[in-house]
């Protein structure tokens, strides 16, 4: 069974359920849920298509290979240029991971390359317009956004360069090109991206309103008055969601009793380090790489969040 099917199997049972799903919906609390479900998805849907689209061309037309030929020769200096490439070669989380892996195949110092795919998800240009879009009148928390993003890619890649192993990561096998043409990798990735992210999408803007109906406002306002608790909440938040970065902003934007340096902190983390991505790395570099990356990531992205939104907000 395909996730079509799962799709419109939900879909019939909606349909044959409606009756009942308009009575429940009268009921207040459910009412303001929905609303905030269904602005949450509304808003962020435009920018998860684009980001899906940008991430199948880029798939389909554009080779790992010409990262490798743009970077420095010493991987000190490959790490900023790695990250800068985030700018120009968007992609999702769940597509850095294999393109990681293609670089690493290829040559490219490990440092690099997981550099990479960290700023990808996080500094591309569609995250960053979706999150003006979702902060209007906050230029500042895009800046904060990308700031902390680029230092978490880059802090990274130069402690992984300091003290990772070649060892650690054990699978660098690089599959076999799509015999289906451009076009076909460009709709497989685009697709299989959309459904993967659609359906965390779904699960943060359950989440957003869930939010903003089951917990009493005196425990948020609470959390709001206790900066570093909030800050950890929200780090912790991030991972458990594994929210796409192109959708993140707006359920982060919902949490409005919250200061914004720790939904700057969910914005920063999310996209470096979720449940989600640690079984991709898991899967495709081994547990022995997971185990020691993901920590590391966490870390460096909570402080590097930290610090830019003391700076910039």
């Amino acid at each position: 069974m395909t996730s079509m099917h799962v799709f419109c199997a939900v879909l019939l049972v909606a349909i044959a359920g409606r009756p009942l799903l308009v009575d429940a919906l009268s009921v207040p609390v459910l009412q303001t849920a929905a609303t905030v479900f269904v602005a949450v998805c509304v808003q962020a849907l435009p920018f998860l298509v684009l980001g899906v689209l940008l991430s199948g061309a880029i798939a389909a037309f554009v080779s790992p290979s010409v990262l490798r030929r743009v970077l420095p020769a010493r991987t000190g200096a490959a790490v900023p240029v790695a990250a800068s490439a985030g700018l120009v070669l968007p992609g999702c989380e769940c597509a850095s991971v294999p393109v990681a892996r293609r670089l690493i195949g290829q040559g490219v110092p490990d440092a690099a390359a997981l550099t990479f795919l960290l700023a990808a998800p996080a500094v591309n240009p569609v995250v960053l317009v979706a999150t003006a879009v979702a902060f209007p009148g906050e230029p500042r928390m895009v800046l904060a956004r990308a700031v902390g993003a680029l230092a978490t890619a880059c802090v990274t890649g130069w402690l992984w360069q300091r003290f990772g192993k070649a060892e650690w990561i054990v699978r660098r096998a690089v599959p076999p090109p799509s015999d289906g043409g451009r076009w076909a990798v460009l709709a497989e990735t685009a697709r299989h991206d959309l459904v993967s992210a659609g359906g965390f999408l779904v699960v943060g803007a359950a989440a957003a309103a869930a939010l903003s109906v089951l917990v009493p406002p005196a425990w948020t306002e609470a959390l709001a008055g206790q900066l570093v608790l909030a800050v950890l909440v929200m780090a912790l938040l991030a991972v458990v969601l594994a929210l796409c970065s192109e959708a993140d902003a707006f359920v982060a934007a919902s949490l409005t009793t919250l200061p914004l340096l720790p939904r700057l902190v969910f914005l920063v983390v999310g996209p470096a380090v979720d449940v989600k991505l640690i079984a991709l790395q898991a899967g495709t570099f081994g547990r022995a790489f997971a185990a020691r990356f993901a920590p590391l990531t966490f870390t460096v992205a909570v402080l590097c969040a930290v610090g830019s939104g003391l700076v910039l907000l």
